[in-house]
């Protein structure tokens, strides 16, 4: 093993370091390197100045070699103690440099790249750490052995993430069809629930019909007695009629009471009843808005106009006639009885509710801060208006939608206590009328901004009153 070594390293020292073959005609540099004299010349062929050495890169001062008989001896002897090359050192020798046909001993750290004996000693490699391949590949190996075990963790850590992954994909499965059954049972719920309302409400219709009917038969009945007794006393009139001028005058009082007293029936009219149902408690998705999205309210005193009046707990508002000498706040509104809550939102969902009772005049909704404080046309406050989405009253009976755009509304039960949910992201803002749980009106709309709770008075000394959350449970 020791004689293979030492043959492998003479055959080293005989080699040219630029065509790694043995040196043909061998000449040494000032540096002391040996190179074959062709392959030195055709390294220093375009160079003027500074000679720079292909190995350790001194730069000779001259274009300066000296013949080295005694080397090329030993090379000579070296060819003849040869040993055969394995095959991993041929296919070595057979990587050559695509650029300059030279092999491939060298690597830059610098550029990752592979270089030959030429492309180390351009410029593009003059200043960059430059090893051999044995010393590179031996460090990268060892750098790579640390990147094959952060690998593995990583690839252990996402088999288990994709193991979870999976157990989720099952649960997921299992957590529809429990999910399904739900909604399969509670549909089928609803659909016994409709289909008796149905037949109660076809059985009302019908007791309906044979009582109407019944009425109907009766009036008939009338007209037709009516008739017959107009029809006899036509014919006693037109008998009498023809009889002599005093057998006339004898019955003349006689005819004219009986017409007297001959009453007309009344021809009978009907409507048929309005049949109708409310859905049971649990079937309105108002009481799971109710219960998961309300919030505690409360109203901003700096917002309120001079005239308004807020309790202690910052719950209930009224309007007054006497002024109040308030500090000036450019979020106070000065010429519309109106008030803000304490909290804007801007993002999930949110549901609160106002007793109204039997205020004349009120406005409850949402508005954005491109709402008006202080302009006169704020003195109206029942008309389309941008930055406010709401519903009020506007005289004893009439009911209103207001905002971008205007609606009336014909609530089928006068409400007394309004129910407001916020969906900001959905950008609708829906109004329930508590008093029937009915639906009063949506907003659709592209919330851009900030929305706060908006109460408007009206000048009537009625309070609004905002219901806490044991209120509504």
């Amino acid at each position: 093993m020791e004689t293979v070594t030492a043959l492998e390293d003479l055959r080293a020292e005989a080699s040219c370091p630029i065509c790694l073959d043995y040196l043909k005609d061998p000449v040494t540099i000032s540096c002391g390197h040996n190179f074959c004299r062709p392959c030195i010349s055709m390294s220093w062929k375009d160079l003027n100045n500074s000679f720079s050495c292909p190995v350790c890169h001194f730069c000779c001062p001259e274009r300066k070699f000296i013949s080295n008989q005694q080397l090329g001896n030993l090379t000579e002897i070296a060819k003849l103690l040869q040993l055969r090359r394995s095959k991993r050192k041929q296919q070595e020798e057979n990587l050559v440099c695509e650029k300059h046909n030279q092999v491939l001993t060298f690597f830059c750290e610098n550029d990752l790249e592979i270089l030959c004996l030429q492309c180390n000693s351009s410029t593009d490699h003059q200043h960059h750490r430059v090893w051999s391949i044995e010393k590179a590949a031996s460090f990268h190996k060892k750098n790579l052995e640390c990147y094959i075990a952060s690998w593995k963790e990583s690839v252990e850590l996402f088999e288990k993430v994709g193991t979870m992954q999976t157990r989720k994909s099952l649960e997921l499965k299992k957590k529809v069809k429990h999910r399904k059954e739900e909604v399969k049972s509670e549909f089928e719920q609803l659909r016994l629930f409709l289909q008796n309302q149905q037949e109660t409400v076809l059985r009302q219709l019908r007791d309906e019909e044979m009582a109407v009917l019944a009425k109907l038969n009766e009036n008939l009945t009338k007209f037709s007695d009516h008739a017959s007794s107009l029809k006899y006393l036509l014919k006693e009139t037109e008998r009498k009629y023809v009889k002599s001028e005093l057998e006339l005058l004898a019955d003349i009082k006689s005819i004219y009471h009986r017409y007297k007293n001959l009453k007309c029936p009344e021809p009978f009219s009907f409507i048929l009843k309005e049949y109708g149902y409310h859905l049971p408690p649990q079937y309105s998705g108002l009481n799971k808005i109710i219960k998961q999205f309300q919030v505690d309210v409360i109203l901003d005193p700096e917002t309120a106009h001079r005239k308004l009046f807020v309790s202690e707990d910052r719950k209930t508002v009224r309007y007054g006639n006497t002024m109040q000498n308030l500090p000036h706040n450019p979020g106070r509104f000065y010429l519309c009885p109106a008030v803000l809550g304490s909290n804007a939102y801007q993002s999930g969902r949110q549901y609160w509710e106002i007793e109204v009772k039997d205020k004349p005049e009120w406005v409850v909704g949402v508005c954005d801060d491109s709402l008006p404080r202080r302009k006169k046309s704020q003195n109206q406050p029942i008309s389309v208006k941008n930055g406010l989405w709401g519903i009020g009253r506007c005289s004893q009976s009439n009911y209103i939608a207001l905002g971008p755009r205007k609606a009336n509304l014909l609530p089928k039960v006068i409400p007394s206590k309004i129910g407001i949910f916020l969906d900001f992201e959905m950008s609708e803002v829906s109004f329930y009328n508590l008093n029937d749980r009915s639906l009063l009106y949506t907003f659709n709309d592209h919330f851009t901004g900030r929305l706060w709770p908006y109460f408007y008075t009206g000048t009537d000394s009625k309070p609004l009153k905002i219901c806490t959350v044991t209120d509504s449970e």
